[in-house]
């Protein structure tokens, strides 16, 4: 299990949520592909976006339903700044995670998190779990509650 796999799973832990990641035989690095390896539908793997804050600098991650869109004004008005996406390198750097691999946990900094309530409406949803091919299910309020996200409307 790599470094940035375990420390999703001690994030877990340590937020009270039990987690069982899996590894995946085939790539799980876009939302389609996911779904193939879940067995699920596309509107059920959890995008996880990062973007920079223009003003600030700050990383935000948005955690949305695989087919939807962010709605940069939308989020923008949550954050406060305007955004834009982030460099792979600097998300990983910041982070701890590559792009594709982005978890909604065990992040190397503290980072403002809001999950779009069009994922609510599912029993379970499929997460990124550190790796291009390790992914864990979960119930999403108990996945936005382990992530401290907002729950809003954040999408097109």
């Amino acid at each position: 299990m790599s470094k940035s796999v375990e420390r999703v799973r001690q994030a877990a832990i340590a937020a009270g949520l039990d987690i069982e990641v899996r590894q995946m035989a085939d790539s799980t690095h876009t939302a389609e592909e996911a779904a193939i390896q879940c067995g699920v539908t596309v509107a059920q793997i959890v995008k996880s976006l990062v973007f920079q804050g223009a003003n600030s600098g700050d990383l935000y991650l948005f955690l949305i339903s695989g087919p939807r869109k962010l709605d940069l004004e939308k989020a923008s008005k949550l954050t406060g700044e305007p955004l834009h996406r982030a460099d792979p390198k600097h998300v990983r750097k910041e982070t701890g995670f590559a792009i594709g691999g982005v978890s909604p946990l065990g992040h190397l900094i503290d980072i403002k998190t809001y999950a779009d309530e069009s994922l609510m409406r599912f029993d379970i949803v499929w997460a990124a779990a550190g790796g291009t091919n390790s992914v864990f299910p979960c119930e999403p309020k108990k996945l936005a509650a382990a992530a401290k996200a907002q729950i809003a409307d954040i999408i097109l």
